[in-house]
């Protein structure tokens, strides 16, 4: 019996890796053996920085708060402090995106815990 190989399968498989290498460069874009090396490292990076995106972006946000609350003599561990002990919910996000853009409701939002 003669021996049968999927070439269909193999042929799509191989396919697939080269449509994610699209944009590479040099050989890493069109030989399968290079671009399924440089896919699987690319797509390792993304997994990772995935992760490190959240961590960049939430140490923005306090920087942003930092400097808000330091503009109405407060460090940021106090304001986060009287934060939660007047049981105000905001979250990072939304406070760095009111001391940038809003810096009168961020007052507000001070002098109401200052109290």
């Amino acid at each position: 019996m003669p021996r049968s190989i999927n070439s269909v399968a193999s042929k799509a498989r191989r396919k697939k890796i080269l449509k994610q290498a699209k944009g590479f460069f040099g050989r890493r874009k069109n030989v399968y053996t290079v671009a399924k090396n440089a896919v699987e490292k690319a797509l390792s990076y993304a997994y990772r920085d995935r992760k490190t995106k959240k961590r960049n972006f939430r140490a923005l946000w306090i920087q942003r708060i930092n400097a808000g609350a330091r503009e109405h003599g407060m460090s940021y561990s106090q304001f986060m402090g009287l934060l939660k002990k007047n049981n105000i919910d905001l979250n990072r996000k939304v406070l760095a995106d009111l001391a940038m853009n809003e810096p009168e409701v961020f007052k507000s939002i001070v002098e109401s815990i200052k109290k």
